[in-house]
């Protein structure tokens, strides 16, 4: 067919899809189809990209094709596409041996306009000098516009990989893969260190990507319901047909075995939110091991992984976490397979660095301990009863989860197809446990004892670390500099006022296809929910295709807890369900939960009103799924959480302190923006305020403090007070989600754990200073009630704040109080944001000041934010957030620009929602559909007018409420301005002791 064979058609029941295998007759391109009954189709092109240094080519290269090419000329289409289509899903990925180009999208028409713009770019780049210059690195004046400013490095590949090596876990993981291939690709840096990206030159990069991305060298996957001819005639017709078959000879060797164990040791910076600042040492023993296209020997490695290391049954875990040498396991544990030859990795973050011999011989001995008693058989069905349930769970993005799953083995020649067939896989690992009960011991012994390519890397803090990268940077910036002719620095300069030149022009995109706002839907369609009572306790029922799995949620109020105990409930949250109850131990209790459910989980929930800016509910949400077979089980196991919850076990707590402590602290780099924006906004409304001392930098700083405590007596006295508030069926509401067969069973089980814990039932007097709290029985379809919290007298706060942290870029957040969801501006507030992201925004803050990304968003609470991420700027940036409202009232805007940015809003809103979360909008938030449809008419009624007097009335210098947040490195001209409040990380160690003392 069109220039395909097809080789193979395989039926996958497990997955409910048919796999399609063909070759392309003339370039030899490999492609997968998975026809499967999801309307939410997925393309993707994967390329075996094997740099053979650490300029980061491979990853400049991704970024590089899609800033334009031989059909659509205009400079970055890609993002252009962002607004021009209703995609679920647009991105590109740089691993450390392929790069991948997926997209996923519901509307047909969508689906061939993305395709002909990905096999373009990828196949038929522009490769401009200038999209090198602003997407790898330059040389530029530090104002472009004046020559006599100092000349700096810029980029965004530069600044992005600066932010992500200032990630302590990244920085590891690197050096431990390039350190355990010591012989090919995986030595290197696939996405560029920094220090090495401004050796690479614009002819390397074409020459790159002529030997690399050729149909010869290419994996193409197309998932979902639409026909595979028409997939294939396009493919041919706009791409491969062009092309005839090469030789890349991209194949990675495998890496050849190490006749005995190697130690290497490597620096990084300190964190300032480590809760001890003696204890930041990582050490971790990594083992080579076989190669991943063997399929169900990488199964088996996969799950003896998980028995070894998962969950507070798994030896690693008994032997390594709680004796509390270090907080945490390694930021790399357990099987990797994203490499020729997986690795195997075990270790500890977190500790002392007087503890390394200690942990090495803990590694050595539970392997020995291991290989002697093996596994008890209730773990090992635990184990295979989850890829039960993950195989019958239906997520979103199925076709990306697929396109992910399969792209590593597939990427060395693995087969696809036999990966996919995970029942083939469990029914021979059976077999092979009934044939050898030491299968599993056999393979440690192999994989582990016998094995001498094994690596023990250790990593330690070093204070002047930073210094030494700035100080790097400064000497290969001087390097290439000194090197420059007058008339080289003349020649930069011009070129730097070209790209700005460019960077500044309307883009004309026509060539670009699009779909039209009269291509989208009009109305959504209904979901319907039913309310009954269990027990007397609201329940919300939705009947779905959930493959035989029953969700259930319960939403439990806040708002008769105490104050003062507001901070510790993510606390409570997270180990609530981790301590043991009822006549189980914690470990008893996780092993339960493994063989009966598909998890059990209790979070936080601070729910704005969609009606009033200064109402929100707030709560915590309990969750779990299972098995029809299973309902009994799990009921009795939230109902021994409700009634006997165990807050006996200080070690046990202290483990989970320590873990949570230090997740939480490494999370920062990767999600600053989210930080920024929280802090921006939590003195302009009720709920912002509840927001930041559940997920901001208070939680964080607050787990720090808890995990310096020396005695954690207090925390536990406080957690069943908190309990006692929240685990209360009078403040609960639930909700079903299960196919119509199931959901009697479920309601008969959920009313008898009702009963169960119906001695909780006491009422409890709310004390709540300054608060008026009113029940608002916001009447949806179905009838059910949310108790809100009224802030009558609340006041909005003007606030700006930084937060100085060990990072080489900044988070920069500002968020402005608007109005909430049912308000007749919030659409236009919505579309506003988009434009201002795509239409100038991108251009400020990622094209001209080289960060990662940036732009503005209208929140669900009320709240206008302006972000940016890994940037090198903080000041500047504010001042584009300021020139984006100026921009918006000059009116410079197209109807087209307005037509884009709905379109852009109508992916999100529209965006695929699985059967395990239909009905959970009007459940947790009272949105109703019909109120949804009201929003989604406001959308499509947007006009030029509405955004001009939107911008005007909450956004403009005067008139606007607004907070101001960054984090990031020291930063002078903030320090000598008296309007911002300065905040040090570095301090919070001393303010967390004396706070202790006192």
């Amino acid at each position: 067919m069109h220039g395909f064979t097809v080789k193979e058609v395989v039926a996958v029941p497990d997955l409910f899809l048919t796999a399609i295998k063909l070759t392309h007759d003339t370039t030899g391109a490999q492609y997968l189809h998975a026809a499967r009954d999801d309307p939410n189709n997925l393309f993707s092109v994967q390329f075996r990209t094997t740099p053979m240094d650490s300029t980061g080519v491979p990853h400049i290269l991704e970024h590089t094709v899609l800033c334009g090419s031989q059909k659509y000329p205009c400079r970055d289409p890609f993002f252009k596409m962002l607004n021009r289509s209703l995609s679920t899903f647009m991105n590109a990925f740089t691993a450390s041996d392929y790069t991948m180009y997926p997209f996923s999208t519901q509307n047909a028409k969508d689906f061939q306009n993305l395709l002909s713009v990905y096999l373009d770019a990828v196949f038929f780049p522009c490769l401009r000098e200038q999209d090198f210059w602003q997407e790898g690195w330059r040389l530029e004046n530090e104002d472009p516009t004046d020559a006599s400013s100092p000349l700096v490095f810029k980029g965004v590949v530069f600044n992005e990989m600066k932010g992500a090596f200032s990630d302590n876990e990244r920085l590891y993981a690197q050096h431990l893969q390039n350190k355990l291939y010591p012989d090919h690709t995986y030595s290197v840096v696939s996405g560029g260190e920094p220090l090495a990206i401004p050796n690479l030159s614009w002819e390397q990069l074409k020459q790159f990507h002529a030997t690399h991305y050729h149909p010869s060298n290419a994996r193409l996957f197309t998932y979902g319901d639409l026909p595979l001819e028409q997939h294939l005639k396009q493919i041919d017709q706009e791409a491969l047909s062009k092309f005839q078959r090469i030789h890349p000879n991209t194949q990675v060797p495998s890496q050849p075995h190490w006749t005995s164990p190697r130690e290497e040791h490597v620096t990084c910076s300190p964190d300032a939110m480590a809760p001890d600042a003696t204890r930041q040492n990582t050490l971790c023993v990594s083992y080579l091991l076989g190669d991943i296209t063997d399929t169900f020997e990488a199964f088996t490695l996969s799950l003896l992984s998980s028995l070894m290391t998962s969950g507070p049954n798994a030896p690693f875990y008994k032997a390594l976490i709680e004796p509390k040498i270090g907080t945490d396991f390694s930021s790399v544990v357990g099987y990797d397979g994203s490499t020729k030859e997986a690795s195997f990795s075990i270790g500890l973050q977190g500790m002392a660095e007087d503890d390394a011999e200690k942990v090495k011989n803990i590694i050595h001995r539970t392997i020995d301990d291991i290989i002697e008693t093996g596994f008890e058989d209730e773990r090992i069905e635990a184990l295979l009863h989850k890829i039960e349930i993950q195989m019958k769970h239906q997520s979103t993005n199925f076709g990306l989860s697929l396109a992910s799953y399969i792209a590593s083995s597939w990427n060395h020649d693995g087969d696809p197809v036999e990966l996919l067939q995970i029942s083939n896989s469990v029914l021979k690992f059976r077999q092979a446990l009934r044939e050898n009960p030491r299968f599993l011991q056999d393979k440690v012994q192999h994989y582990f004892k016998d094995n001498t390519h094994r690596l023990t890397l250790s990593m330690s803090p070093d204070d002047t670390y930073l210094d030494k990268q700035a100080s790097a940077e400064e000497r290969i910036l001087q390097e290439k500099i000194s090197a420059l002719s007058d008339s080289d620095k003349k020649d930069i300069y011009e070129k730097g006022l070209q790209l700005l030149d460019a960077q500044s022009k309307t883009q004309d995109a026509s060539c670009l296809p699009a779909l039209k706002v009269s291509d989208i839907a009009p109305t959504i369609p209904i979901t319907p929910v039913h309310m009954t009572k269990a027990d007397g306790v609201p329940l919300q029922l939705c009947e779905q295709p959930t493959n035989g799995l029953v969700y259930f949620r319960a939403m439990c109020s806040l708002n008769t807890l105490p104050e003062d105990l507001k901070l510790y409930v993510p606390l409570f949250c997270s180990v609530i369900t981790k301590l043991g109850s009822g006549s189980m131990d914690y470990r008893q209790q996780a092993q339960q939960m493994e063989l009966r459910t598909g998890g059990m989980s209790v979070s936080t929930q601070v729910i704005p009103d969609c009606t009033h800016m200064d109402m929100f509910e707030q709560g915590v949400l309990l969750s779990s799924s299972c098995l029809e077979r299973n309902l009994p089980h799990m009921f009795q196991l939230w109902g021994d959480i409700f009634n006997s919850p165990r807050f006996d076990d200080r070690e046990r707590l202290r483990v989970l302190v320590m873990m949570s402590a230090q997740e939480l602290a490494n999370g920062i780099s990767d999600s600053g923006h989210v930080y920024a924006m929280t802090q921006a906004g939590h003195l302009l409304t009720p709920a912002g305020e509840l927001l930041e001392t559940f997920d901001g930098m208070d939680q964080v700083k607050f787990m720090k403090r808890i995990a310096e405590m020396s005695d954690l007596t207090p925390v536990l006295r406080t957690l069943p007070r908190i309990k006692k508030h929240l685990l209360n069926p009078k403040n609960m509401r639930c909700a079903i989600n299960a196919t119509p067969q199931q959901t009697s069973k479920s309601v008969a089980h959920l009313e008898s754990f009702m009963k169960d814990v119906a001695g909780n039932k006491k009422h409890f007097k709310a004390v709540r200073p300054n608060v008026v709290e009113r029940p608002l029985d916001v009447r949806n379809v179905s009838g059910a009630s949310r108790t809100l919290v009224a802030h009558p007298n609340f006041q909005p706060c003007h606030m700006k704040t930084f937060i100085q942290m060990p990072f080489p870029v900044n988070f920069v957040g500002e968020s402005v109080r608007t109005v909430p969801y049912s308000h007749e501006d919030y659409a236009s507030l919505c579309v506003l944001g988009r434009m201002m992201t795509a239409k100038f925004l991108h251009g400020e803050i990622r094209e001209k000041g080289g960060a990662y990304g940036g732009g503005a968003r209208m929140g669900g609470g009320g709240l206008f934010s302006f972000y940016s991420y890994r940037d090198p700027n903080s000041v500047q940036t504010l001042s584009a957030f300021s020139k984006g409202v100026n921009w918006v009232k000059s009116a410079k805007f197209t109807q087209q620009d307005i037509d884009e940015a709905k379109l852009s809003v109508f992916s999100a809103v529209d965006s695929p929602v699985a059967p395990s979360s239909k009905g959970m909008s009007v459940f947790l938030s009272g949105i109703t559909d019909e109120m949804k449809q009201r929003h989604r008419e406001r959308l499509f009624d947007v006009t030029r007018e509405n955004l001009l007097d939107v911008a005007e009335r909450y956004l403009s210098v005067g008139n606007k409420t607004c907070g101001v947040s960054i984090l990031g490195p020291e930063n002078d001209v903030i320090k000598r301005d008296p309007s911002w409040v300065v905040q040090q990380a570095e301090k919070n160690r001393q303010e967390g002791q004396s706070q202790h003392q006192a």
